[in-house]
């Protein structure tokens, strides 16, 4: 798969990323499965990883301003 910003090639690897649910609120997903540029660095999230990322949310402490969680398949 090429990348849309420079023409790049994707590759499988696994990222550290922010997710900003709100103004005070940060949950930080720890070795997440990622398409990542091999030039810029630019990355995606497979359909399947974002719904799992998405239902682990749901489970997110709401009153804690910075939440770290590891990604389990």
């Amino acid at each position: 798969m090429k990348c849309h910003v420079c023409e790049g090639e994707f590759v499988a690897t696994t990222s550290d990323l922010p997710f900003k649910l709100d103004a005070r609120r940060i949950v930080i997903f720890k070795e997440l499965p990622v398409l990542q540029c091999s030039q810029c660095g630019e990355y995606l999230l497979e359909d399947r990883v974002m719904s799992r990322v998405e239902e682990m949310l749901k489970g997110v402490d709401e009153s804690a301003e910075l939440e770290i969680l590891r990604y389990a398949a």
